[in-house]
């Protein structure tokens, strides 16, 4: 790709890290994109949204140079927050992911609709575990592994299902409660992928918030994995909007 196209920035989300995307990455590649998957910290949306925002715009391989920014389910929220006052940022793009408005948390997005299997009294979904410099009563979660394959990885086998549970990143449970801050698509072109048989964010929940934002929506028949079960087609909505917008 030329210099004038944009380079492609991959955010995970909770519970994963960014070999998530590993299967998209090699498909933008191959098509002569430049990619970028940074470490999504998983301590707040504040924290997380400042640090990709810092990425954006004090990272030298992007200078100038327009940025598709994609996340992932909680990565969505932090893109949303990240690309306010990044004019290099053309599109965004959400995979199985939330789309706050002001305001809003991803606790209230996420049971917005029932359907949550990750919704619940927190100890019989999650290991609590403490983590050093916590606020009074934080804690980070982690995905029982016996629920993960039911509800985090559906679709994927036993096996991928296992590797996940083992190598998963957790989340503050601060997390759900931070309201999110003016959203970057309100005046960024956005796309949307929804797994239909989600079952972390209900996919009618997945539809509303990105009917709400304008996004060209792409329907796979997918759980909340998306990039994983169904890379090609994660990676030609990406491709999409960077043509849309390049």
């Amino acid at each position: 790709m030329s210099e004038q196209n944009p380079a492609i920035v991959l955010v995970h989300g909770a519970w994963a890290d960014a070999s998530g995307w590993n299967a998209v990455i090699l498909r933008l590649q191959d098509d002569g994109f430049t990619v970028y998957s940074p470490p999504n910290p998983l301590r707040g949306l504040p924290h997380d949204a400042a640090y990709l925002h810092d990425f954006l715009t004090g990272n030298p391989a992007l200078a100038g140079q327009p940025v598709v920014l994609a996340g992932h389910s909680y990565g969505g929220a932090v893109i949303t927050s990240a690309a306010v006052g990044v004019p290099l940022v053309r599109a965004l793009v959400y995979v199985d992911a939330f789309i706050p408005d002001q305001d809003e948390t991803i606790g209230q997005l996420a049971g917005a609709q029932p359907g949550s299997s990750l919704l619940g009294n927190p100890p019989d979904i999650f290991n609590l575990v403490p983590y050093p410099g916590a606020t009074a009563g934080d804690v980070d979660l982690y995905i029982k592994p016996s629920l993960v394959h039911g509800s985090f990885a559906t679709g994927l086998s036993a096996r991928q299902a296992a590797v996940i549970a083992v190598t998963q990143r957790p989340l503050v449970a601060s997390a759900f409660t931070d309201p999110a801050a003016v959203p970057a698509w309100k005046t960024v072109p956005s796309w949307a992928v929804i797994g239909t048989m989600d079952q972390v964010i209900p996919p009618a929940e997945l539809t509303y918030m990105a009917k709400r934002a304008g996004a060209h929506i792409t329907e796979l028949t997918a759980g909340h994995l998306s990039m994983i079960a169904d890379p090609e087609a994660v990676a030609q909505v990406i491709k999409q909007a960077a043509r849309a917008t390049a």
